[in-house]
Parts: structure tokens; C-alpha cells; sequence
């Protein structure tokens, strides 16, 4: 028998996580997160995570440095972190981007800063 649960999840009264995403919906092989104006000069990371993620930029801009690459961000831009790359985020200006992750990076720890 297949899963058939829906769910609904709104951004303002979302969960928040410790680095300032807000979850989203998630299921159990993929989730979603939504990080809402991160300010410019703000810097995340390095890090690697044991999950895959796909972005896509909302507003703003921001610098990934990403296995000795730096992808320049801006609004329309998607991109791509495989599992287990080092990587490091510079917001340029306030920056609102959603994600999705596989498998979901709030389940076991796996979203907790480094």
C-alpha cells in the first residue's frame, strides 16, 4: 500500500531551524526549507552535509564556494550541492532563496551547524 499522506505547511508559522531556515513540507525522501532576506555580509559555512541539495534563488544575491568553484547567486539562478561537498555561502545582499533537500536535512541531526 502507498503512502497517500498530504500536508500542508505555512512559511510564517513554520518550524525554525538554527542556522534561520524555516521548514517546509517534507516527506520521507525529500524536504523543503525557505530561507527569508539572510543579510548581506553574512557568511555560512564551510560545511558538507550528508543530504543533497537544489536551490533556487527568490531575491538577492549570494557567493557558494563550492569544491574550489565559486557559482555567483542572484534571483533566478538554481543551483546544486551534492552530498558531502564542501561548501561555503557569502549573502551579498539580502537573500531569500528555497531549497530542497534529499533525504530530508531536518531528520537525524543531519541540519545541525557544523
Amino acid at each position: 500500500m502507498s503512502d497517500t499522506t498530504i500536508k500542508k505547511v505555512e512559511a510564517a508559522s513554520s518550524p525554525r531551524g538554527e542556522m534561520g531556515q524555516r521548514y517546509l513540507v517534507a516527506g520521507k525522501r525529500v524536504s523543503m526549507r525557505i530561507w527569508i532576506d539572510e543579510p548581506g555580509g553574512k557568511l555560512k559555512g564551510p560545511s558538507s552535509r550528508e543530504y543533497e541539495t537544489v536551490g533556487y534563488v527568490i531575491s538577492g544575491s549570494a557567493k557558494l564556494d563550492i569544491e574550489g568553484q565559486t557559482l555567483n547567486l542572484k534571483r533566478g539562478d538554481s543551483w546544486l550541492v551534492p552530498a558531502g561537498a564542501m561548501h561555503q555561502y557569502t549573502i551579498i545582499e539580502p537573500f531569500t532563496a528555497v531549497e530542497a533537500t534529499a533525504p530530508p536535512a531536518e531528520v537525524h541531526g543531519r541540519d545541525t551547524p557544523e
